[in-house]
């Protein structure tokens, strides 16, 4: 055979050899993705789910399913383990990024908003006289707007004569605005902000767990008559919810100010009313942090996927910080799908 063609042959099979190798090399590689792990508050497991499916979806990588879901203060405080895994921490207020000590990377990105409400449902209403007249003022009140209304609604919820749940103020940020919520009340209403906080705590009405979905249960069999929940969580476990009108329900960006006149304290501090935000950022011990900066960025720009559960989309999202941020968030500054929301 003529040596051109010999050294041809090896020539193409080098080739074809080195391509297979490349190729498999590559096959490797992807298979070998180190997968999202999902951090989230309880009422948000759902909305995790789906955006871990889209994401995985349009990019190959894979997501953990379900996600890690429990009390933000309670996740964030794990988070600190040196034997934690994680590659995107989703809590629902920002004064729990704070909670992850040395893992807190300095900034977060709130990319949907939510409200509190009060939910019940037949079972709960149905065997309490006094829930059922609650309920009765309270649907007036949604009606008419008449703070009087409102004034025996909130008379009734802190009697002592119905349970109402409150989810663990140090371990769920649902909890602490629950009482908040009775503290904007008692303002509005009563004309002395702690009249219906102190009521609730004197007339021992408020039962708590962990974290707010732990008390749905009760809720369905009627142990409790209302609950203190996300209204997003309230629809998604197909709950009955009092409407709170945008001064009440923590969810009016326009009404961040007058929230921010009320406050709790916590075993850490004291915390001010604020908006109700579904937050992402990247601790610092996170996975791999290179598909942790894709996955915030699929969740910043995709966003309006939540719409279905009842959520609204912050376009563009707001981003607080009290160190520099990562380049890849920078640059959605500067696209303008992030804007600044002040410290953290």
């Amino acid at each position: 055979m003529n040596k051109l063609v010999i050294v041809g042959i090896i020539i193409v099979a080098i080739i074809v050899i080195g391509t297979l190798g490349y190729l498999a090399t590559r096959t490797s590689i992807t298979a070998k993705k180190t997968p999202v792990i999902i951090y989230v508050a309880d009422a948000y497991s759902k909305e995790a789910c789906c955006l871990a499916k889209c994401f995985s979806s349009a990019t190959g990588i894979p997501v953990l399913t379900p996600p890690e879901a429990g009390g933000s203060f309670a996740l964030a405080r794990e988070l600190q383990s040196p034997n934690a895994q994680v590659t995107v921490f989703m809590p629902v207020a920002l004064c729990a990024v704070n909670y992850l000590g040395n893992e807190n990377p300095g900034w977060a990105i709130a990319f949907v908003s939510d409200q509190i409400t009060i939910a019940y449902t037949n079972t709960s209403i149905s065997s309490n006289p006094c829930a059922q007249k609650a309920l009765y003022y309270a649907k007036e009140a949604m009606s008419t707007g008449n703070s009087s209304d409102w004034y025996e609604f909130y008379y009734i919820l802190t009697s002592g004569k119905v349970k109402v749940g409150i989810s663990n103020p140090n371990d769920d940020p649902a909890g602490f605005r629950a009482w908040i919520n009775l503290e904007i009340a008692g303002y509005l209403f009563a004309n002395n902000t702690y009249y219906f906080y102190d009521r609730m705590l004197n007339n021992h009405g408020n039962v708590t767990a962990s974290h707010a979905a732990e008390l749905v249960p009760d809720l369905e069999s009627g142990a409790i008559q209302f609950l203190y929940i996300y209204r997003s969580a309230a629809v998604a476990k197909g709950l009955d919810y009092i409407q709170l009108p945008a001064k009440l329900n923590l969810g009016c960006y326009k009404c961040s100010s007058f929230y921010a006149m009320f406050n709790y304290t916590l075993n850490t501090g004291i915390v001010k009313g604020s908006p109700v935000y579904l937050f992402i950022t990247i601790p610092k011990n996170a996975n791999n942090y290179s598909e942790a900066i894709d996955f915030v960025t699929y969740v910043i720009e995709h966003s309006s996927i939540l719409k279905k559960f009842d959520l609204c989309p912050l376009q563009p999202a707001i981003l607080f910080n009290s160190t520099a941020v990562p380049p890849q968030i920078a640059s959605l500054l500067t696209e303008g799908k992030l804007i600044e929301g002040g410290t953290l």
